[in-house]
């Protein structure tokens, strides 16, 4: 049975196309993706990401229990409503998930996980949390819209309480606050995202769901589906979960070493596999390939190198640079000159870091 967000009778008033993503009716996009990606960037977009899932933690022992759970420390938070991007790893150092976590308070914390992963998610947060005696709670009461582009978050703020306004427009990057917005309804605003542009994803009781987001639309944010929101995350270097990484997947593999603490005295689960690994060398590393001829480079597609062989992991056009752009994982070490496998034709690509758009702009050698 497909599950569908509190928004979905929206999204078809609206004609949008609705595809399934991780059992959930989702809009794809209302007309032209390539248009709803442009507006993200160059003004402002809404994504309806109430398919993902908020797990509220309560307890004494919640910190130290995060400081087992998840791979990047908790103890950076120190001010409440900061937010830590982590991933949450298996014993064998594989990535169960991505997620952010956000500090409330000393006995509660609250995550967001991903939408795909939601009941094993859950599963492995309980069963970790039975130790440090910590209640963990699925909030399905709640609905989420992600308000991404370099007005959106004067837009958002323009609708919320007069009194409120002040201080969510000072509030920093990685950083969340409530907030009371139209008709009353109360508001967590974080300043996160998943497009590489500034903005806000905003949390809001699903029965007033709906009434921001008619709201948002008539302040002048468009309505964007899941294709634009793929096409700037990846523009933007941000991995998906399940294409780019897995449980067989290592952090170090996966370009997200920066969210490995290896902080003293800090025992995490998947600590021993990860330290292992980096003591006898990363194999494999991911990469970003740009297609300057014309083309489209695709999950799957292999890719070949010095080294060995590799592949593409997450691969589009990227409207902002007007050519295609991928993530692969290849063998470490020297590549040499690289190419993809394009219907049984090599095809030269370019190695690059990635991001490959900041700001709204293409990254320097892209």
């Amino acid at each position: 049975m497909t599950e569908k967000t509190v928004l979905n009778d929206t999204h078809r008033a609206l004609g949008a196309r609705m595809v399934d993503f991780g059992g959930w009716d989702m809009p794809i996009s209302y007309g032209s993706q390539i248009e709803e990606h442009h507006a993200v960037r160059r003004d402002a977009g809404m994504f309806d990401v109430s398919h993902m899932t908020v797990v509220d933690l309560h307890g004494a022992r919640v910190r130290p229990f995060l400081r087992h759970l998840a791979a990047n420390n908790v103890d950076k938070l120190k001010v409440q409503g900061k937010a830590l991007y982590t991933c949450m790893l298996n014993e064998r150092g594989g990535v169960i998930d991505d997620l952010i976590v956000y500090f409330l308070g000393d006995e509660f914390f609250r995550l967001v996980v991903n939408a795909a992963t939601r009941a094993k998610d859950l599963a492995w947060i309980a069963q970790q949390a039975k130790a440090f005696g910590v209640e963990v709670k699925e909030r399905p009461d709640f609905a989420m819209i992600a308000v991404q582009g370099p007005n959106a978050r004067a837009k958002v703020i323009g609708l919320l309480h007069e009194v409120d306004r002040a201080r969510i427009e000072k509030l920093g990057r990685f950083a969340a606050a409530a907030a009371q917005g139209p008709h009353g309804a109360p508001l967590f605003i974080a300043r996160t995202g998943y497009t590489g542009e500034d903005g806000f994803e905003i949390i809001v009781p699903q029965e007033q769901a709906v009434t921001l987001w008619n709201e948002l639309a008539g302040a002048g944010v468009a309505p964007c589906g899941l294709g634009a929101r793929d096409t700037l995350r990846l523009e933007a270097g941000m991995n998906l979960y399940g294409q780019d990484m897995d449980e067989d997947v290592s952090p170090w593999e996966a370009g997200l070493a920066w969210t490995i603490a290896l902080d003293e005295g800090r025992d995490f689960i998947g600590r021993e596999a990860l330290q292992a690994q980096k003591a006898a060398g990363v194999t494999r590393t991911m990469v970003g390939l740009v297609l300057d001829e014309k083309g489209v480079l695709r999950h799957g597609q292999k890719v070949l190198t010095d080294g060995g062989e590799g592949e593409i992991l997450s691969g589009s056009f990227a409207p902002t640079l007007n050519k295609a752009v991928a993530f692969a994982r290849i063998p470490a070490g020297a590549c040499g000159q690289v190419r993809v496998d394009i219907r049984g034709r090599e095809v030269p690509v370019r190695v690059v870091k990635f991001p490959f758009v900041r700001d709204g702009k293409p990254c320097e050698g892209i």
